[in-house]
């Protein structure tokens, strides 16, 4: 089990994890529009899991800063965490 924060408005979906030096937590970005992300102004590498309105995970990369990653698919939530910090599959459902 991960701490997880949520980013749920504008402004935290905007700041994201940038300029952090390191987490003990996991992001999760509610989405409204798209599917892409980035990681221009972070310290370090992230996985990242993408969900379906079911909260089934349907896509994962790993990425380091300054990197673009657009899914397979529209995602309605994005998990952000630190690179092999948890170990979620393809098709594993999430509760939360």
């Amino acid at each position: 089990m991960i701490k997880i924060k949520i980013a749920d408005n504008y402004f935290k979906r905007l700041i994201g994890l940038m300029f952090k030096r390191d987490i003990n937590y996991g992001l999760l970005i509610v989405l409204k529009y798209g599917s892409s992300i980035h990681t221009c102004f972070m310290l370090f590498t992230i996985d990242v899991y993408f969900l379906d309105e079911n909260k089934i995970v349907f896509d994962k990369v790993t990425l380091k800063p300054w990197k673009y990653y657009k899914a397979s698919k529209k995602a309605r939530y994005v998990l952000e965490v630190k690179e092999n910090s948890i170990d979620l599959n393809i098709g594993d459902r999430l509760d939360f």
